[in-house]
C-alpha cells in the first residue's frame, strides 16, 4: 500500500495554538487571529426595549447604558479559514465597564446566532460569545431588505428595512450602540463541573472599509422561542436601520476581568 502523503503530524498539546482550542489537536475550527472578513453584508435593526429588562441580562461588573437592543445581521462573505457566507445574528446592547485602566464603553452580545459550526467554536471558545446555531438570512425581496432568524424551525426574529433609501455614515451605525466593540462573559467550566475559565473579554473591529452605507426605518418582530429567547428583550418603540457593506479585521481581545471566588463568600 502506498504512503498516504495527505495526512498531517499530529501536532503536541503543549504547542496547540489555540485559537480556538485546538479540538481535535488535527483539526481545529479556526485558524489564528487576526482575521480578515471581506465582502460583508449587514443589515442593523434597533428598538426601544424596558430598562430593567435589558439589566437582567447584563452581568456585573458591566453597567447597562440606556434602552436600544441593536440587532445585526451579517453575512461574512470571505473569511480565509472559516468559510464563505456565514451568516449570524448577534443581540446587542449598549455598557459600560470601570476599571483600572479607565472606562470603556460598547456593545455586550446576552444573544448570539450563527449558521456555521466553525464560526460557534470560535466565538464561543476563543472570545466568550453566546452562539447558538439558527437559520439566518439576508433578502432582497423586490423594494424590501428583510432578515431572518429562525431555530427550531420557528421564525424567531424578522426585521424589515426599506432598499437603499438614504445614505448615511458608518459612524451613524454605531451612535447608539457601539457595535465595533464587543464585551463578552466567557465561561468554560472543568471536566469535573468545578470552576474553569470565569472572564469579562473585550474584542474590537479594526481597519473597518465601508463600500456603501444606508438608513431609514426598521421594523423588528419577535416571536417566542425559549430555546432563543430574544422576547426577554420586547419591542416597545422601532428606531432607524441601517444596511452597509465592507470589510474589517477581527482581531484577538484582552481580559477585562477575571472572576475570583464565590460571591458572597
Amino acid at each position: 500500500m502506498s504512503e498516504l502523503h495527505y495526512l498531517h503530524e499530529i501536532p503536541s498539546p503543549y504547542e496547540a495554538h489555540s485559537f480556538p482550542l485546538d479540538n481535535p489537536l488535527t483539526g481545529p475550527a479556526t485558524p489564528a487571529k487576526p482575521a480578515r472578513f471581506n465582502d460583508c453584508e449587514v443589515l442593523v435593526a434597533q428598538y426601544r426595549t424596558n430598562p430593567d429588562a435589558i439589566a437582567a441580562l447584563v452581568p456585573e461588573p458591566l453597567v447597562p447604558v440606556g434602552d436600544v437592543v441593536m440587532v445585526q445581521f451579517g453575512r461574512w462573505g470571505d473569511v480565509p479559514g472559516m468559510g464563505a457566507n456565514t451568516q449570524e445574528v448577534n443581540v446587542m446592547v449598549q455598557v459600560e465597564f470601570n476599571g483600572p485602566n479607565g472606562k470603556f464603553t460598547g456593545a455586550y452580545s446576552p444573544y448570539f446566532f450563527v449558521d456555521s459550526d466553525r464560526a460557534m467554536a470560535g466565538g464561543r471558545e476563543f472570545h466568550g460569545q453566546p452562539k447558538r446555531f439558527g437559520n439566518v438570512k439576508i433578502d432582497i425581496r423586490e423594494d424590501l431588505i428583510v432578515g431572518s432568524l429562525a431555530r427550531n424551525e420557528i421564525n424567531v426574529f424578522t426585521a424589515t428595512f426599506p432598499y437603499k433609501s438614504k445614505r448615511a455614515e458608518i459612524s451613524d451605525v454605531s451612535s447608539r450602540v457601539n457595535f465595533t466593540r464587543g464585551f463578552n462573559l466567557k465561561l468554560i467550566s472543568q471536566i469535573d463541573s468545578t470552576r474553569g475559565i470565569r472572564q469579562l473579554t473585550m474584542r474590537d473591529f479594526h481597519d473597518v472599509k465601508v463600500s456603501e452605507c444606508w438608513t431609514g426605518p426598521v421594523t423588528s418582530r419577535i416571536e417566542e422561542n425559549v430555546q432563543a429567547p430574544i422576547y426577554r428583550l420586547p419591542v416597545l418603540q422601532h428606531l432607524e436601520g441601517y444596511y452597509w457593506k465592507g470589510s474589517f479585521t477581527l482581531q484577538g481581545g484582552i481580559i477585562l476581568h477575571e472572576y475570583e471566588g464565590v460571591p458572597g463568600k
